[in-house]
C-alpha cells in the first residue's frame, strides 16, 4: 500500500489489551501506531486524538506489568474526550470528540453499542488480539458465528470501514465475513495465515531440541551449554520464522495478481485438491464452479482469504507427495535441511542436523513451501497434469532448475531490493 508503518502514522483500533501477548506484542511493533480505540472483556478504551509517542511509551509500560488492564492506563495521557469505561456500565456518556470519532450524535450508548461502533471505525488497521468472533457476513445468522457471548456486539462485514484487518487471534471473523470484506476492497488474509508464526516458532523449537538433545544424550553437549545455545539463537529463529511467513503471504499476493484471468486455473486446482486431500468447498467457504465462472465473467478474481485456503491445501498435497518419495533423500537437499536451522547450529552441529530423525519430514516441508511460494499455488499441479508426471518428479525438476539457473540468488536479490511490493511482485 506504500505506507512505511515505522515512519508514517497508522490509525488503529482493536480487540484486546496490553496484558495479552497477541494484542500487546502487536501494538508494540511500531512506535507510530495511533491507537484510538480498543476493548476487551473488561473495559473499553477510547483515545480520539492520541499523543502517539506518549501513548506508545504507556503501552510499553502496561505490557511490562505482571498483570494489567486498560484501567491501569494513565488517564492523564488520554486525549480530550477519551477515557476508559467498564463494560458493566448501563450507559456510557459520549463526549463530542468520541461522537466525532465514531460518527454518531447520540449523547450516550450502551457498552455493546459502543463496542459495535468501535468495530466499524474508519481506521487504517483493525487488530484482533482477543477471543471472540466479532464480524459475520451479511448473509449469515448470529448462530453461524458460533459465539453467542458476542451476539450483541457483532457487526456485518459490509458495514466495516477499516482498510486492513489483522487476525492475531483465531476466528475474529467468520470465513464468509473475510471474503465479503475482501470482495468489497478490504485487505485481509485469514487467522491461520496471520498468526501462523507462533506455530512456526514452536516447530523450530521442537526440531532444534530434537537435534541438540541427541548430542546431550550422547555426551557431546552438556545441558547448560544446550540451554545457553538456545537463548543465543532466539533472534536467528525469529528471523527464520519471519522469512517463512513473509514468503507465504507474498505467495498469496502473487496469486492475487492473476485476477479474473487466473480463476479457471484456480478452479481446476480446487477440483484437483478435492480429489487429492479432501478439500471440501462448503466447509472452507469456497465458491462452486458456476459461481467461479460468474466471477471470472464479471472480471473478479479470488480473494486473499480464498487463496489462503487453496494454498494451505496445496502445500499439504505437495508435502504428502514428497514425504513418501525418494526426492527428499537426495544429498543435494541437505543444504535445504541445514538452512532450516539457525546459523549457530549449521556448522557446529551439522551432524546432528543431517541425522535428524525428522529429516524426511523437514526436507519435504521446506521443499513444499518453496515450490508453492516461488513457483505459484497451481504450478506444480498444472505441470504434473500437463506432462502426466507425479508431483515428486515436478519437485525434482524444480530443484534442478533452481540449481542450474541460480534462482536462489535471484530470489534473494528480489526479496532484499528496496522497491515497492507491487514492483517486486511484478
Amino acid at each position: 500500500m506504500g505506507i512505511d508503518v515505522q515512519a508514517q502514522s497508522v490509525r488503529a483500533a482493536g480487540v484486546g489489551d496490553m496484558s495479552g501477548d497477541v494484542f500487546g506484542n502487536g501494538l508494540l511493533l511500531s512506535p507510530v501506531v495511533a491507537l484510538v480505540a480498543a476493548f476487551d472483556h473488561r473495559h473499553i478504551f477510547l483515545d480520539p486524538t492520541p499523543d502517539v509517542p506518549a501513548a506508545f511509551a504507556e503501552r510499553q509500560r502496561l505490557f511490562a506489568l505482571p498483570r494489567s488492564s486498560w484501567d491501569d492506563y494513565d488517564k492523564a495521557l488520554i486525549s480530550a474526550g477519551g477515557g476508559v469505561f467498564a463494560r458493566t456500565l448501563k450507559s456510557i456518556p459520549l463526549s463530542p470528540q468520541v461522537q466525532a470519532l465514531i460518527g454518531v450524535s447520540a449523547p450516550s450508548l450502551t457498552p455493546a453499542e459502543l463496542m459495535s461502533a468501535v468495530l466499524k471505525l474508519p481506521v487504517d488497521l483493525m487488530w484482533f488480539g482477543g477471543i471472540g468472533t466479532y464480524v459475520k457476513a451479511s448473509a449469515e445468522s448470529p448462530g453461524d458465528a458460533g459465539d453467542r457471548a458476542n451476539d450483541a456486539i457483532r457487526v456485518d462485514a459490509r458495514d466495516l470501514r477499516v482498510r486492513v484487518i489483522g487476525e492475531g487471534a483465531n476466528l475474529g471473523l467468520t470465513q464468509a465475513a473475510r471474503i465479503e470484506f475482501a470482495r468489497a476492497g478490504g485487505r485481509i488474509n485469514t487467522d491461520f495465515i496471520d498468526n501462523s508464526a507462533g506455530v512456526d516458532c514452536s516447530d523450530h523449537e521442537v526440531n532444534i531440541k530434537i537435534a541438540l538433545n541427541g548430542e546431550v544424550t550422547a555426551g557431546q553437549l552438556t545441558r547448560p551449554d544446550r540451554d545457553a545455545l538456545l537463548r543465543l539463537m532466539t533472534d536467528d529463529v525469529a528471523a527464520l520464522v519471519l522469512r517463512d511467513n513473509r514468503l507465504q503471504t507474498q505467495a498469496i499476493s502473487l496469486a492475487q495478481t492473476g485476477g479474473a484471468a487466473a480463476v479457471p486455473v484456480f478452479q481446476r486446482l480446487i477440483q484437483v485438491l478435492e480429489g487429492r486431500v479432501g478439500l471440501n468447498r462448503k466447509v472452507e467457504g469456497l465458491p462452486g464452479d458456476e459461481a467461479l465462472a460468474q466471477r471470472a465473467q464479471a472480471g473478479e478474481g479470488l480473494t486473499r482469504p480464498e487463496l489462503a485456503v487453496i494454498m494451505a491445501y496445496g502445500k499439504m498435497a505437495v508435502y504428502d507427495a514428497l514425504v513418501t518419495s525418494d526426492v527428499v533423500d537426495d544429498p543435494l537437499l541437505e543444504t535445504d535441511l541445514v538452512a532450516a536451522f539457525p546459523g549457530a547450529m549449521q556448522a557446529a552441529h551439522r551432524g546432528a542436523i543431517a541425522g535428524h530423525r525428522l529429516r524426511r519430514e523437514l526436507v519435504a516441508t521446506k521443499l513444499a513451501n518453496e515450490l508453492i511460494n516461488r513457483a505459484g499455488l497451481a504450478a506444480p499441479f498444472e505441470i504434473a497434469e500437463e506432462l502426466g508426471s507425479g508431483i515428486a518428479d515436478i519437485a525434482r525438476a524444480f530443484v534442478a532448475a533452481r540449481e542450474l539457473f541460480g534462482f536462489a540468488g535471484l530470489w534473494q536479490a528480489i526479496d532484499t531490493a528496496d522497491v515497492p511490493a507491487d514492483v517486486a511482485a511484478a
